[in-house]
């Protein structure tokens, strides 16, 4: 079932009864519920919102990613369930002693994965793509010579427009990327827990001070999606320079986008759970291949 997302941006209230989430606005009394089964994200940015450790409780235990907002309106941090999956020790374990040949083929097929994409989402809008495919076809183990590099320098130009480069700090729509990934983030280490593994320990990604290496790794094919949905939004908002609710809500429904993997259509967070769960089977030795979308 696809789990909903719930945004708050206005003070609430918010409290467990019945095993549903109560949503009580500071402003005008209203309440409003929402069984906590139905929910996968709840996001809060609003330093004025209060929530009940019983409803915290709750929601960790249905594996919700609890997302925190700073005075900024920018996530900084994120509550998931440390215990979520009946055999996380043997997973983890496997996880673990993974050899380094396995991190660097499943590294390999993530970056053919994730320039194939680029690549695609190019296609789409009617721009140049071929050299950008061409360079998924030629990715070494552990991307050695860095393709994903080298095909990420020509896409930012080409995808927006000549000089644009790809900067956390950097002229919109970078700001529009930065909360889009944040979001796609959360969803890739909720998938990771649900799927029992650790996302902390990522195949590639290793900086001592990131919690999440894991999920830096295994969203970086999913990435052209949410470019997807910025471009467009680039092309219609006439103001992108401060980041508004309404573009917050608009970069939020990327979770439900439908993409296509293991060939049937499914929503974006539904699909992580598809791709997580193939990595698990990848690091006990089940599978060899990763479960990616092909953006269409």
């Amino acid at each position: 079932m696809l789990k909903k997302t719930l945004f708050f941006t206005n003070p609430y209230r918010l409290s467990l009864k019945n095993n549903q989430l109560v949503a009580e606005s500071h402003i005008d009394g209203e309440i409003r519920t929402i069984p906590v089964e139905d929910i996968g994200f709840v996001i809060l940015d609003n330093m004025q919102i209060s929530i009940s450790l019983p409803l915290i409780e709750a929601l960790v235990e249905n594996n919700v990613a609890i997302v925190f907002s700073n005075s900024k309106h920018l996530p900084q941090a994120m509550m998931l369930n440390l215990d979520s999956h009946s055999l996380q020790t043997e997973i983890f374990r496997t996880q673990i002693n993974a050899s380094l040949s396995i991190k660097k083929n499943l590294w390999k097929q993530t970056i053919e994965s994730k320039i194939k994409n680029q690549a695609k989402l190019l296609e789409l809008l009617g721009k140049d793509n071929l050299d950008i495919l061409n360079l998924s076809k030629n990715v070494k183990s552990g991307d050695s010579d860095n393709r994903e590099g080298i095909a990420a320098r020509i896409y930012w130009s080409r995808l927006f427009h000549q000089g644009f480069i790809r900067d956390r700090y950097g002229i919109p729509p970078n700001n529009l990327l930065n909360y889009g990934y944040i979001v796609l983030r959360a969803a890739v280490a909720r998938a990771l827990v649900g799927s029992g593994l650790l996302p902390t320990l990522g195949i590639h990604h290793h900086n001592r001070y990131n919690a999440y290496c894991l999920a830096d790794d295994i969203m970086e094919p999913y990435r052209p999606y949410v470019d997807k949905r910025v471009y467009s939004m680039y092309q219609s908002f006439e103001d992108v320079f401060i980041l508004e609710k309404e573009h917050k809500a608009e970069l939020l429904k990327v979770l439900t986008d439908d993409v296509k993997i293991d060939g049937l259509k499914r929503p974006l967070s539904l699909a992580l759970s598809i791709t997580t769960a193939s990595l698990s089977k990848d690091f006990a030795g089940e599978i060899r291949n990763l479960k990616y979308p092909i953006l269409e």
